[in-house]
């Protein structure tokens, strides 16, 4: 049951921007938060292993959301791609609206993020 909606484009790209900000999310947090915390807290062993897997959730899943959106929209029919479409739309809404609070709004990820969720706005079959 390939789906043929003319703005699969749309959602394909969202996705694509999802991974990227993904991938420099995670490269960036390794680096700035996750290895400056393990370094100075006396944390146990446990703990420091399952701290950087926790910490990544965000990256994980707006990842996956990403891979989704490119992939789903090629292979199944609207309804699946609008079940895709409203998941991940809310996903990267809540990580856009997240991170602009978090930072006040000087951070590149929030806008990117709300860029996708446009994206995956226009795209979804309706």
């Amino acid at each position: 049951m390939e789906n043929t909606d003319p703005y699969n484009w749309a959602l394909i790209v969202a996705g694509v921007v999802g991974c990227i900000v993904a991938v420099f999310h995670g490269m960036v947090m390794q680096k700035l938060m996750i290895y400056p915390m393990l370094e100075h807290t006396p944390f146990a062993k446990s703990s420091r292993r399952l701290a950087p897997l926790l910490m990544h959730f965000s990256t994980i899943f707006w990842f996956l959301g990403g891979v989704a959106l490119i992939v789903v929209p090629l292979v199944a029919d609207a309804s699946a791609v609008l079940a895709t479409a409203v998941f991940v739309g809310l996903m990267y809404s809540f990580g856009a609206v997240g991170n602009f609070w978090g930072t006040s709004g000087k951070h590149p990820g929030w806008a990117l993020l709300a860029a996708a969720v446009a994206l995956i706005a226009y795209g979804a079959p309706v």
